[in-house]
C-alpha cells in the first residue's frame, strides 16, 4: 500500500450562484449554447465573477496512511465540499485529488443507499462498491446488523427507514466493511446519545487499527479526543495544518475574532436562513456589570438584537463550553407561565436567568432566530463570555470539581 492515502494539489470547487432568469429553451438553443460555451467561458467568468462562489480554492494537502485528521472551520468553510470530492460524489473545478485505497464515506443521511432496495441488499451493494467479495461481506454481515440495531427491518426498503435508522446502518456499513479510508461528516449528530457513544467508540477502534480517518465535526472535544492532526479551513483555503491542539487553538481564535466583529458581516450563517431578519448583536449581561462578564449564582440576561421585528418570533440559545460541547439549551418554543410577549420591546429578544448555575470558565452562545415557521438566522459562537466565581445556592463555586453546571443542593451527614 502506498504511504500517502490522500493528496490534493491546488484543488478548487466553483459554484455558480442563483438561477437562470430564462425559462425553458428549445433543443436548438441548447445545442447552440453548448457549441458557444468554450468561447464564452473566459469572458463570462470575468463578467459574472460576483455570481461565482469558490467553495474550495488552491487547496493542497497530504494525508498519510493511518493518520486521523480532523477538518474544522466555520459553516461554509468548505469541509463538506472537500469530503464530497474525496468521495467522488462531485468533481473538482480546478486541481486534482488523488485518493489511494478503498473509501468508506458517511456524509449525509442515506448517502450511497438505493432507497428501493432493502437494508440487506444495500449492505451487499455497498460492499461491492468498495470492491469486496460476497464472502467478505457475509463474514461481517452479522456484526453490521447487530451494530445498526435494524434486524427487524432488514428486509424493508430503505426508503421507509427513519433518519436515525438510515444513519445507524450507514455508519455500520462504513465502519465494518473495512475501508482503508473512512470519511465522516457531522451526520452522527442525527443519532441518539447512545448511538453516538457507540459510534465514537467504533471510530476510535478504526483509528487504532491503522486506517486513515478524516472527520468533520463542530464538537471540538470529540475532534480533540479522536484526532492527532487538525486542518483548519476558511473560505475554502487551508489556514492552519498542525497537531490537533494547535489547530483547535487557531480555530478558537478565529471564533472569538468573528464574535467580536460586526455580526451582520458574518458569512457563516445558517444556510436555511430567509434573511428577513438577521442577528445584529448578542451579549449576556449581569446587573450593573460589564457585558459578557457574569458572576456564577447571580441573575443574568441574554440580549439578542435583530434587524427587523417579525410576528411570533422565537429564539433558541445554546450555551456551550469553549470547545463547543453544549452545556444547556434555552428555547422560547418550550413555553412557561413566566414567559411574555411585549409589543413595545421592538427588534429585541431577552432571556432572563434568575440564578446563573455555571462554573467559572469561558463559554460561548450559539443562536437561532425563528419566525413564520422558518429559521430566519443562525450563528454559531455569536458571543463569548466569562463566568467568574460566585455563590450558587449559598455554596462557593471557585473550588468546585469537574463539569460545567452547579446544582443547588444540601447534604445530610452523620455528626
Amino acid at each position: 500500500m502506498a504511504a500517502t492515502a490522500i493528496e490534493t494539489h491546488e484543488l478548487g470547487k466553483r459554484y455558480r450562484l442563483g438561477l437562470s432568469r430564462r425559462g425553458y429553451g428549445t433543443l436548438r438553443e441548447a445545442l447552440v449554447e453548448a457549441a458557444q460555451r468554450p468561447f464564452k467561458r473566459k469572458r463570462g467568468e470575468a463578467k459574472n465573477g460576483a455570481d461565482v462562489l469558490w467553495a474550495l480554492k488552491d487547496l493542497s494537502m497530504t494525508i498519510e496512511n493511518g493518520e486521523v485528521v480532523g477538518l474544522i472551520g466555520h459553516n461554509g468553510a468548505g469541509k463538506s465540499t472537500l469530503l464530497k470530492i474525496l468521495s467522488r460524489i462531485t468533481e473538482p473545478s480546478a486541481g486534482y485529488a488523488d485518493v489511494t485505497g478503498r473509501v468508506g464515506s458517511l456524509l449525509e443521511v442515506g448517502t450511497g443507499f438505493h432507497p428501493e432496495l432493502t437494508g440487506r441488499e444495500n449492505i451487499f451493494l455497498n460492499g461491492s462498491i468498495l470492491g469486496m467479495r460476497k464472502a467478505e461481506i457475509r463474514a461481517r454481515f452479522d456484526e453490521i446488523v447487530e451494530f445498526a440495531e435494524i434486524e427487524r427491518f432488514l428486509d424493508t426498503p430503505v426508503k421507509r427507514y427513519s433518519s436515525g435508522m438510515s444513519v445507524r446502518l450507514a455508519f455500520a456499513v462504513a465502519a465494518y466493511l473495512e475501508p482503508e479510508i473512512l470519511l465522516v461528516d457531522e451526520v452522527l449528530a442525527v443519532g441518539d446519545a447512545a448511538f453516538q457513544r457507540k459510534s465514537l467508540g467504533k471510530m476510535n477502534e478504526v483509528a487504532k487499527e491503522g486506517r486513515t480517518v478524516v472527520f468533520v465535526s463542530h464538537n471540538l472535544a470529540i475532534i480533540q479526543a479522536l484526532c492527532t492532526r487538525g486542518i483548519l479551513l476558511e473560505r475554502g483555503e487551508v489556514v492552519t495544518d498542525a497537531p490537533i491542539g494547535a489547530a483547535i487553538d487557531s480555530y478558537l481564535r478565529t471564533l472569538e475574532s468573528a464574535a467580536s466583529a460586526d455580526l451582520l458581516e458574518r458569512t457563516d450563517r445558517d444556510t436555511r436562513a430567509y434573511d428577513e431578519t438577521l442577528v445584529r448583536r448578542l451579549e449576556i449581561q449581569n446587573r450593573g456589570g460589564a457585558p459578557n462578564v457574569v458572576v456564577a449564582g447571580q441573575p443574568a440576561t441574554i440580549v439578542v438584537e435583530v434587524t427587523e421585528e417579525l410576528p411570533a418570533m422565537d429564539c433558541q440559545l445554546t450555551i456551550a463550553n469553549s470547545l463547543g460541547q453544549p452545556v444547556c439549551t434555552l428555547d422560547s418554543k418550550v413555553s412557561a407561565p413566566v414567559d411574555a410577549r411585549d409589543g413595545q420591546i421592538g427588534p429585541r429578544i431577552e432571556c432572563e436567568i434568575g440564578e446563573l448555575p455555571l462554573l467559572p470558565g469561558r463559554y460561548r452562545i450559539d443562536v437561532l432566530v425563528m419566525a413564520k415557521n422558518q429559521i430566519q438566522d443562525g450563528l454559531q459562537a455569536a458571543a463569548f463570555f466569562d463566568v467568574e466565581p460566585g455563590l450558587v445556592g449559598g455554596r462557593p463555586t471557585a473550588a468546585a470539581g469537574e463539569g460545567h453546571i452547579v446544582l443547588p443542593h444540601a447534604w445530610r451527614l452523620p455528626s
